[in-house]
């Protein structure tokens, strides 16, 4: 690894320990009013009368009818609406805020509002809906002609569930319009997306809209969209106030039930295998956006391009469609749509393999793209598929293959135990050229007069520490100490818009913008003078043209790559499961800090683990979310995962500062498969096809009453 790669003290560190840091709920209450959501409790309703209860001084209610300018919360398209005007489309549906001197009034006033609904038919599942928010398709080769000659085709379906991001800091916002400027800060992760929503909604220029971000407690996608419809609604309360401050801080059963989960997907995946090699694949993904469309075009978007794996087929056709149901808007999650498909293909390459009387991981070897393969949509991967020395280092730090023989024989007595092994990986930065056309990041450094450095960028720290590493690139290539360069929390007054922090693209995208402009900085240095360096986006020359109509093209630059072998055993007696271990090995390029990096992998393996085994959230049959609380839904801590080890295998992408890529969504994405195919093993049987595994559902395969043929 390279010197940039060491650990530093990361720049957040001190406030974050000493209680210092400042949070959205953690601001000094002066003229401070707090706002409590009227939210249907109906699935699918129409209304035609909100009733207030009278209002004590200086209380109020806004609704549609206050929104100044476009009663829109632009996400990717405008159909979220600030407040709904006459139906609801999920229970919990925002119809009104009340505002009151403090969170119990506010709270009693919103408990007395009185709405007159008529309840409407609600759509529940993704089966029954007849709405497609979105339609995706490519292909190529002949796969007709590839089924018709198969010596066996396998055709299976597969399920993933919600999972909450469970950030320890609920969602928060706080407004005040004061001499026709609104400022809002809050904690967010996207400050220009929340900027331009609020300026639409409420009609004002961009220059007087001002979106800052607090020390933010956790984000991990769920703080992505969710803040910009949030502020937008604090925002028009905050109008109808003038100088006074407007608050909303969520309960946390309010943002477990009403904001934003990972989607739940139903895909179908056919093969056709023709002498032992799988010649085509057929792929239906479907996903359950929920009432509104909030992020799924790029959530299905990455689905639908990882469908098949890192596996070379040659024929493929895949579909994949983003429904409709009067459910909780489903958005952003760690992995961004690549861990429901992923889930999907690595689960089929096992019961294909079984099938056949295949090792598992030998039949994905056999399969593997290599540098200058085509991509799923006819690009190219052009830089190392680094995946079988990565599979060794995995097999060397497990013991896989001694472990995979001695639990194929049968097994008796209370404990039972598997190994399985999962393949993936992550696209670095924006889908497609998204990069280039829609962000068009722009990153600054500023020299200030006594040489001390300000880094302007509006990538958000929600603890995954691209503080710190942004600024180890700047002082690095100026030649500065790391203590002379400061990253301030984005102040859309202050930074430029670099784009927003999701993506894993931040570091491999704005890191280098940054690193080039300390380069120019070095060579134009001039002592006791304020200097400024600007530097913008520009899309590799390499890259095949990303056609967004047939989606053909390279839908990435490059590559991040992942592989994990996980342990696990069963109880007989409850059918609870316990992960002996999980061994990974990751290439996310060149580390900018090793201790941050590590981090990074072992909480999204983790994240992984939980998705698999005991993230349960479900909905009854009013479309209410039932798991809406650390109670009822359940996450893994350390203490899940007794063995727990990662190694990073470092291909360095050119175009990356340093030869970094993107790091933060990689991990999380195959471990659920890797998870699944352990307990597979472990239970005798090649029937599991959905996540999480229940406790209930293992017990059957445990006592022998549905035990499967192991193979």
């Amino acid at each position: 690894m390279r010197q940039i790669s060491q650990s530093v003290i990361k720049k957040d560190h001190k406030e974050k320990m000493d209680g210092s840091a400042l949070y959205v709920g953690d601001y000094p209450c002066k003229d401070t009013l707090f706002g409590v959501f009227v939210r249907s409790p109906h699935a699918h309703a129409s209304f035609t009368e909100i009733r207030y209860p009278p209002m004590p001084p200086g209380c109020f209610a806004v609704d549609h009818r206050d929104v100044p300018g476009e009663n829109i919360a632009h996400v990717v398209l405008d159909d979220s609406p600030v407040f709904e005007e006459s139906e609801v489309f999920y229970r919990g549906d925002p119809v009104a805020l009340v505002v009151g001197s403090s969170r119990d009034e506010a709270a009693g006033l919103a408990a007395a509002t009185e709405v007159d609904y008529e309840v409407l038919p609600a759509i529940l599942d993704i089966d029954d809906a007849d709405t497609v928010f979105f339609d995706y398709r490519y292909g190529r080769g002949e796969v007709e002609a590839a089924f018709a000659q198969a010596d066996r085709v396998y055709d299976e379906t597969f399920e993933t569930g919600y999972q909450e991001q469970g950030y320890l800091e609920p969602q928060g916002m706080t407004g005040r319009y004061a001499d026709g400027v609104l400022t809002l800060h809050g904690s967010l992760q996207c400050p220009y997306y929340v900027h331009g929503a609020v300026a639409k909604a409420l009609g004002l220029p961009a220059a007087n809209v001002r979106i800052v971000q607090d020390c933010t407690g956790g984000g991990f996608g769920g703080k992505e969209a969710y803040p910009s419809i949030l502020a937008c609604q604090v925002a028009v309360a905050a109008c109808k106030a003038p100088g006074k401050e407007v608050r909303v801080i969520f309960e946390r059963r309010e943002d477990m039930e009403f904001t934003s989960k990972r989607h739940p997907s139903r895909n179908r995946y056919r093969a056709a295998v023709k002498d032992g090699r799988i010649t085509a694949l057929e792929i239906d993904v479907r996903f359950n956006s929920g009432a509104f469309t909030t992020l799924s075009p790029v959530v299905l978007q990455r689905g639908v391009i990882a469908a098949p794996g890192v596996y070379d087929v040659p024929n493929l056709k895949v579909q994949g469609r983003a429904l409709r149901t009067h459910t909780v808007p489903t958005g952003a999650y760690r992995g961004f749509g690549a861990p429901q498909t992923f889930f999907s293909i690595e689960r089929l390459m096992d019961h294909i393999a079984s099938d056949l009387g295949v090792e598992p991981l030998d039949f994905r070897l056999a399969h593997l793209v290599r540098q200058g393969s085509p991509t799923s949509t006819s690009g190219v991967y052009h830089y190392p598929v680094p995946l079988p020395e990565m599979v060794d280092e995995v097999l060397e730090m497990s013991g896989f293959r001694a472990k995979r023989r001695a639990y194929a024989a049968e097994q008796t007595g209370r404990h039972r135990s598997g190994i399985g092994i999962a393949l993936w990986f992550h696209g670095a930065g924006f889908t497609g050229s998204g990069e280039r056309d829609i962000i068009k990041g722009v990153a600054q450094i500023r020299k200030r007069a006594d040489g001390k450095i300000d880094v302007l960028t509006s990538q958000s720290d929600i603890g995954q520490g691209i503080k710190t590493t942004l600024t180890k690139i700047v002082a690095a290539e100026l030649g500065v100490p790391y203590d002379d360069v400061n990253h301030m929390n984005p102040d859309t007054k202050e930074v430029p818009n670099s784009g927003p922090t999701v993506a894993s693209r931040s570091l491999m995208v704005v890191g280098e913008l940054l690193r080039c402009a300390a380069v120019r900085l070095r060579d134009e240095w001039q002592d006791g003078v304020e200097q400024l360096v600007e530097e913008r986006y520009v899309e590799p020359d390499f890259m095949v043209p990303f056609d967004q109509e047939k989606f053909e093209g390279d839908a990435y630059p490059t590559y991040a790559w992942g592989v994990s072998a996980v342990e696990l055993r069963f109880d007989a007696l409850t059918g609870v499961s316990e992960t002996l271990g999980c061994w990974s090995s990751f290439d996310v390029g060149t580390p900018m800090d090793v201790a941050i990096v590590t981090g990074q992998m072992e909480g999204g393996v983790l994240q992984g683990l939980g998705y698999a085994s005991m993230e349960q959230m479900e909905t009854d049959a009013t479309g209410r979310i039932r798991n809406n609380s650390y109670s009822d839904y359940i996450l893994p801590t350390s203490q899940d995962v007794p063995e727990l080890k990662t190694q990073l295998h470092v291909v360095e992408y050119p175009f990356g500062p340093y030869g970094a890529k993107g790091a933060g969504e990689l991990p999380l994405v195959g471990v659920p498969a890797a998870f699944v195919a352990a307990a597979e093993q472990a239970l005798g049987t090649d029937e599991l096809r959905h996540i999480p595994l229940k406790a209930e559902e293992a017990l059957p395969y445990l006592m022998g009453g549905e035990r499967g043929v192991r193979r």
